[in-house]
């Protein structure tokens, strides 16, 4: 019986072009973008590279247009805001509203909860489960969609 090894495209399915992508983190990006029926336009692939090549983390759509100028990507704060709502509806960032006027987007979109240092308007992650009970019953032909928790910290005196 023949071994099948990921180098042999005719027995594993593949083409020798999908091979040669494995582990290009564009052509990842890109076809991340696909799947969830996001055309990887240049702008996309920019800011989707700026925001997933460091890993979980929480940012602005502010923080977000400023890494993209230092970076010299040319897009506007309006096209950040699009593109940013874009990938949150696709599923590709979580929006976290901390307060009225201010939305952070986050990378890891897994149940989890998070710390908000004020002052310092910081997101961290809630490293344990945070047990959420009594919830109210949703109105008629409502759901509840998520629970997010966001537990505010200052500074001790």
């Amino acid at each position: 019986m023949a071994e099948l090894s990921p180098t042999s495209s005719r027995e594993s399915g593949s083409s020798d072009a999908s091979l040669a992508r494995r582990g290009c983190p564009v052509h990842e990006l890109k076809d991340r973008l696909r799947l969830v029926g996001l055309r990887p336009t240049r702008q996309r692939i920019s800011l989707g590279w700026l925001l997933f090549a460091k890993g979980d983390r929480h940012i602005t759509a502010e923080m977000l247009f400023e890494e993209a100028m230092r970076a010299r990507v040319p897009v506007s704060l309006a096209t950040v805001y699009n593109t940013l709502h874009q990938f949150t509806e696709a599923g590709l960032l979580r929006q976290l509203a901390v307060d009225g006027s201010k939305s952070y987007f986050d990378t890891n979109v897994t149940e989890h909860h998070h710390f908000f240092v004020e002052g310092d308007e910081q997101l961290i992650d809630v490293p344990v489960d945070i047990a959420v009970g009594a919830l109210p019953v949703p109105p008629v032909g409502m759901e509840i969609a998520r629970v997010d928790v966001i537990v505010r910290l200052r500074k001790a005196a």
